[in-house]
């Protein structure tokens, strides 16, 4: 099976007093908290994701991007498996499970794609938070199961979510 890029979202919207309460409480950086991915379930783009598989990357990302401050994402996807860093938009801080479900803390840099969601966020535009990562495909009945070689390279910020009842909050 050949490798392809493989994205998924879920959506983010805040209200004006959760996004204002976050900037008061962060000196001026918006931090977020939002519904990365979902295990075990059919998404948007049908395909499923094995809770091993998330938990397997989700290790991994921790040690090898949050833990050095290197785990950013960009304002849209890229077709590429590079993150492109004069798009970063955020830096993914914590992630962690709650049941089958990821969660995680999205701090909003203050770069030029970073204003960009923040003005988009403060507007009231609902966005998504997506994963991006390489793998391989394997059609089983109605699902395309994602298979063991996946790996995750990082979460955007994007205009359409897939992963289902995933929305942002803003941390206090």
């Amino acid at each position: 099976m050949e490798k392809q890029l493989l994205i998924e979202t879920c959506p983010l919207k805040l209200t004006s007093t959760q996004l204002n309460e976050s900037l008061k409480k962060n000196n001026g950086n918006l931090i977020v908290e939002a519904l990365l991915a979902t295990a075990e379930v059919k998404n948007g783009n049908g395909r499923y994701y094995a809770r091993e598989l998330w938990e397997r990357e989700i290790n991994r990302y921790n040690e090898e991007s949050i833990q050095k401050r290197n785990s950013v994402g960009e304002l849209d996807h890229p077709d590429s498996q590079v993150i492109n860093l004069k798009n970063a938009s955020h830096l993914i801080t914590k992630v962690w499970w709650d049941g089958d479900k990821i969660h995680g803390n999205i701090e909003i840099l203050p770069t030029p794609s970073g204003n960009i969601v923040k003005a988009l966020l403060e507007s009231g535009v609902t966005v998504g938070v997506s994963s991006r990562g390489m793998g391989s495909l394997k059609q089983v009945g109605e699902v395309a199961e994602v298979q063991d070689d996946f790996s995750l390279l990082c979460w955007d910020i994007v205009s359409t979510p897939s992963n289902p009842g995933s929305w942002m909050t803003p941390v206090s």
